[in-house]
């Protein structure tokens, strides 16, 4: 297994990780939202009696991160 907190060359380094932990919380936030707004979309399509044809994409404003 891997230590996150070594770079490639083997030293330790603390600023890379906190950086790539950072980014990936902030990256798991976005699926989260992303998830959460595709499942409401598609019980607001299937209450109002209708079936979803094609997938759902969006983008995200702020990041420009398309979804599909």
């Amino acid at each position: 297994m891997a230590n996150d907190k070594l770079n490639a060359s083997g030293c330790y380094d603390p600023t890379a990780y906190k950086a790539v932990k950072e980014v990936s919380a902030e990256e798991r936030a976005l699926n989260i939202r992303v998830h959460r707004l595709i499942k409401i979309l598609k019980e607001i399509v299937d209450i109002a009696g209708f079936e979803l044809l094609f997938r759902i994409e969006v983008r995200d404003k702020e990041t420009r991160k398309e979804f599909r």
